[in-house]
Formats: C-alpha cells, sequence, structure tokens
C-alpha cells in the first residue's frame, strides 16, 4: 500500500557515486574531446568565413557585434583547445569545466537567435561535461596520471 508520508527510497543516488568504470570514463573523454576537437579543428582554417557567418548569424540578435565578432574568433580555438586536452588527458578537470562554460555561452547564444533545433546537441555535450566532471576521479588513463599521478 502507498505511504504518503513514507520516505522515498533511492536505489540510484548520483551523488554519492564516485566510481565509474575507467574505460568507460575513457571513451566518453574521448567521444566529447573527440567532438570539442573536430569542431574547432574545421573552423580553424576557415576562421574568418566562421566569423564572418557568426556575425550575420547574430546580426538581428540582442547581442551586439562587438560582443559576437571577439566570440566568434575565440569559439574555434577553444573548442581545439579543450578536445585536444580531452583527448590526450592533460589537465582534463579544467579542460572540463571550460568545455561546459563554453556550451552554457553556446546554449544561451542559441536562446538569443531562437535556434532552438540545436540546443538538444549542446545540452548533451554540457552533460556529458558535467558526468565526466563528476567522476574525474576514475580518470586513470590519461596524461593527468601519468604525468601527475592524479
Amino acid at each position: 500500500m502507498y505511504n504518503a508520508g513514507a520516505p522515498i527510497k533511492r536505489n540510484f543516488d548520483i551523488s554519492k557515486q564516485t566510481k565509474m568504470n575507467t574505460t568507460s570514463f575513457l571513451l566518453l573523454r574521448l567521444a566529447i574531446g573527440a567532438s570539442m576537437f573536430g569542431h574547432g579543428l574545421v573552423r580553424l582554417p576557415k576562421l574568418s568565413g566562421f566569423s564572418n557567418w557568426m556575425v550575420g548569424t547574430f546580426a538581428k540578435s540582442m547581442l551586439p557585434k562587438a560582443l559576437v565578432t571577439p566570440f566568434s574568433y575565440l569559439l574555434p580555438i577553444a573548442e581545439f583547445t579543450i578536445g585536444l586536452l580531452l583527448i590526450s588527458g592533460l589537465f582534463t578537470k579544467p579542460a572540463l569545466i571550460a568545455g561546459g562554460l563554453v556550451m552554457m555561452l553556446l546554449i544561451l547564444g542559441s536562446c538569443m537567435i531562437e535556434n532552438w533545433e540545436i540546443l538538444p546537441s549542446q545540452l548533451i555535450h554540457a552533460a556529458f561535461f558535467a558526468l565526466l566532471l563528476q567522476f574525474a576521479a576514475n580518470n586513470t588513463y590519461s596524461l593527468d596520471n601519468l604525468l601527475f599521478n592524479i
């Protein structure tokens, strides 16, 4: 019988979880790293064209061109760098935090231009960054572990 006053039993409480299979962590880290790296890699050779596209996309938004232009040049560099760090497993925690912050900015930007179709992809990326940060202690196969024993 259902008792409305009874405490809810939680079979899976992620806030108390500290273990993730190290191979699973590696696969997730490499996947999100490859995504970020690939985004940056394809945009870097055409940086000016990418910037012009982004500035044009935001032309009718409330964000000023003076803010969009520098961001449009920094974004591919940030994506490439974050991706490279995650693939190598070097400075993993700061890279995960930076990746989460980049995703927050991209989500805000997508909302400013009402591009609702891209939000699920950005939210999934943000969730992966948060999940990996939660289980960063399982970052065994990494340069962090090899060089700094972290």
